[in-house]
C-alpha cells in the first residue's frame, strides 16, 4: 500500500497540460513509464520506508484526461489516495481473486488486477474513452487511473491495479445489495435469510422488488443502458453486472420486506417521499444511477420448481433511493468462457448460464433489468 501511495503521489504530482483530442499514441500500450523508487530515494522520488520498487504509469495522459472529464479535482484525488490514513482493505477477494481496497472517504476503490484484464482493458482505452466522453450519464464504471508495481530483488512480483471511483459512496447508508446479470444459473446467495445484512450481495434470484422510475429518469435509464450495452457488445465484453444499492427511507420497510409482515400496517408506516426532506439541496443532487429517489414495489416468486426471474408484483410500495452502475465490464468472450458455455450447455439449459456470447448477452441482460427497472405510473 505504501508503494502503491508514493507511486499515485508522483504520478499525480506530474501534471501536465490536457485536451480532450487525444493522439493515437497517448493509448498505444506501450505508452507506459517506469519509474524507480529506491530507499533511499533519487533525483525524482523521495525517501522511503519500502523496499525498492519500480512503478508503472499505463496511457498518464489519457488517465490523467479522464480523471478532467469525471469532474475528479487533482488535489482531492491525491488527497484521498495518499493521505495519512490508510486504505482500508475489503473483507475477502472478489470470485475473481483480486483484491479490493477503498479510500478513508469511500470515494474511490483500488482493485488488483490479472495481467489478462490489463490486456483487455488497455485493448478497448479508445473505445472506453470515446464512450465515456460522448454520454456523460454512462453507467459503465468510471476509471481514473492503471498502475503496476514490481518489487526489486529475486522474486521481482509486479501487482497490477485499477483506481475507479465507488458507486456506494453516498450520504445514506445502503440497506441492501444486488449484482445483477439477467442469467438465472446459480444466481442467488449462499446465505440463509438471518444472516443477510448490508455486506451482503444478493443476486437475480433474490431480487424481490421492481423499481419504478419516474418517466424522466425511466426513459433517461433506457436510452443509457442500451448505448452502455451497445458499447460493451461491441468491444466483446460480458459476463458485466448492474450492482444496485439500495437506501429505504424507512428502516421499518425493509424489515417487512423481508420477513412476515402485515400488508395494512406496512402500506400505513410506508412514507411517502417528501420535498421538505432534511436537506434541501438533495433534489438537485439527483443524477442516473446516484441518488434517485424511487419506489420499489415488492414482488413475489410464485414457483419454487421454475424460478421466475422476476416475482410478481404485490402492490406493497416502498420508499427507496437507488445507487446503481455497470461493473465487472474486463471479461471478454476468450476461449475459457466459450469453453465454459459449450461444457454447461450440456448440463443446463444454454439460455439460464453466465457465460453466453456478448450479443446474447448484452439482449438478455437489458431484458432483465427492463423488467426490473419500470416506469412509475403515478406522480409522486
Amino acid at each position: 500500500m505504501l508503494n502503491l501511495q508514493l507511486g499515485i503521489r508522483h504520478a499525480v504530482g506530474k501534471q501536465g497540460p490536457i485536451t480532450l483530442d487525444l493522439k493515437s499514441s497517448a493509448f498505444d500500450p506501450k505508452e507506459k513509464v517506469w519509474t524507480r523508487f529506491p530507499p533511499e530515494g533519487s533525483k525524482y522520488t523521495p525517501p522511503h520506508s519500502s523496499c525498492d520498487f519500480k512503478w508503472k504509469d499505463y496511457c498518464p495522459q489519457v488517465f490523467r484526461t479522464l480523471r478532467k472529464l469525471f469532474k475528479v479535482d487533482a488535489a482531492d484525488y491525491m488527497l484521498s489516495l495518499c493521505g495519512d490514513q490508510a486504505l482500508r482493505e475489503l473483507s475477502s477477494p472478489g470470485k475473481s481473486g483480486s483484491f479490493f481496497y477503498l479510500t478513508s472517504n469511500d470515494q474511490y476503490m483500488i482493485k488488483t488486477m490479472k495481467k489478462s484484464e490489463v490486456k483487455i482493458f488497455l485493448k478497448m482505452l479508445r473505445a472506453y474513452y470515446n464512450h465515456v466522453r460522448s454520454f456523460e450519464n454512462t453507467l459503465v464504471t468510471k476509471f481514473f487511473g492503471l498502475h503496476c508495481v514490481k518489487l526489486a530483488g529475486a522474486n521481482q512480483k509486479k501487482v497490477r491495479f485499477v483506481i475507479m471511483g465507488n458507486l456506494f459512496c453516498s450520504d445514506y447508508s445502503i440497506h441492501r445489495r444486488f449484482d445483477l446479470k439477467g442469467s438465472s444459473l446459480g444466481r442467488t446467495t449462499d446465505k440463509p435469510q438471518t444472516e443477510i445484512d448490508e455486506y451482503t450481495t444478493l443476486k437475480d434470484l433474490d431480487l424481490n422488488f421492481i423499481f419504478r422510475l419516474q418517466k424522466h429518469w425511466h426513459q433517461e435509464f433506457l436510452r443509457q443502458v442500451d448505448k452502455d450495452c451497445d458499447f460493451l457488445e461491441q468491444e466483446n465484453i460480458m459476463d458485466y453486472s448492474l450492482l444496485v444499492g439500495v437506501h429505504f427511507r424507512d428502516k421499518r420497510n425493509l424489515l417487512a420486506s423481508e420477513g412476515s409482515f402485515d400488508s395494512d400496517s406496512s402500506r400505513a408506516s410506508s412514507p411517502h417521499l417528501s420535498r421538505g426532506d432534511t436537506d434541501p439541496n438533495r433534489f438537485s443532487k439527483i443524477k442516473l444511477g446516484s441518488n434517485m429517489p424511487t419506489r420499489a414495489e415488492l414482488t413475489v416468486r410464485k414457483s419454487e420448481c421454475e424460478p421466475q426471474i422476476i416475482g410478481e408484483p404485490t402492490g406493497e410500495f416502498y420508499d427507496v433511493i437507488l445507487y446503481f452502475g455497470i461493473i465487472d465490464i474486463l471479461q471478454d468472450y476468450d476461449i475459457s468462457k466459450k469453453l465454459e458455455h459449450a461444457y454447461k450447455s450440456f448440463q443446463y439449459d444454454p439460455t439460464s448460464i453466465s457465460a453466453v456470447d456478448p450479443k446474447q448477452y448484452s439482449r438478455r441482460f437489458k431484458d432483465f433489468v427492463y423488467k426490473a427497472f419500470q416506469e412509475e405510473k403515478i406522480d409522486i
